[in-house]
């Protein structure tokens, strides 16, 4: 079954399920990911990452918010090569991770962590993706001004997406974006997941 997902990936099919082993070594024992995670990183968080990748334009540069253990932008950048990819990450411990799990999977061309918090982070970008940070309306602010002139914010959300762009309206408004949730298919999982985009008006 992993083979099948990591087939998935093309090309980067074995960098993906090196990255699931550096996840369940160095990432748990790290602290980057609970222990309980591991039986279930594929269909949670690899898998899961990646649903919205359609909704990235060809050749984007992206940010991942609050990256963590590299989730959602690792897996988006296996699966797409044309992107290029920020890691934003304030935690030192995480950004180690990180910058440790980016060299050995020979992404550094097309990869590179900032640690930073979003708030301080000054470069713009075409999306903006993040992955249980927080909820919308603080996500929202912190993400918005990361957004270049024609910009959006991808923020992966469970089924309380709708509630969550309810309450992110004042945000939305102030920051000059429009909200629309997406429901979409997990790859290769009989599961859905949700995607509030927010672009600029």
């Amino acid at each position: 079954m992993e083979q099948r997902y990591a087939d998935y990936f093309g090309e980067s099919s074995e960098s993906i399920k090196r990255y699931v082993d550096i996840l369940l070594d160095r990432g748990i024992t790290w602290g980057v990911i609970g222990p309980r995670e591991g039986e279930r990183l594929w269909e949670r968080h690899i898998l899961n990452s990646v649903a919205g990748a359609g909704l990235i334009p060809a050749d984007a540069t992206v940010a991942d918010v609050g990256s963590g253990a590299g989730l959602p932008g690792i897996p988006l950048a296996l699966l797409r090569p044309d992107l290029m990819l920020t890691l934003v990450e304030s935690l030192a411990r995480r950004s180690a991770f990180l910058e440790q799990a980016v060299a050995e999977l020979g992404l550094g061309e097309r990869v590179r962590v900032v640690r930073s918090r979003a708030e301080d982070h000054r470069e713009t970008y075409d999306v903006v993706v993040s992955r249980a940070v927080a909820p919308l309306p603080k996500l929202i602010g912190w993400c918005a001004p990361l957004c270049g002139s024609r910009g959006r914010v991808l923020a992966l959300k469970g089924q309380s997406a709708s509630t969550e762009l309810a309450e992110a309206g004042p945000e939305l408004a102030r920051a000059r974006l429009t909200g629309q949730i997406h429901e979409l298919d997990v790859p290769l999982l009989q599961e859905r997941t949700w995607v509030v985009e927010a672009a600029r008006r």
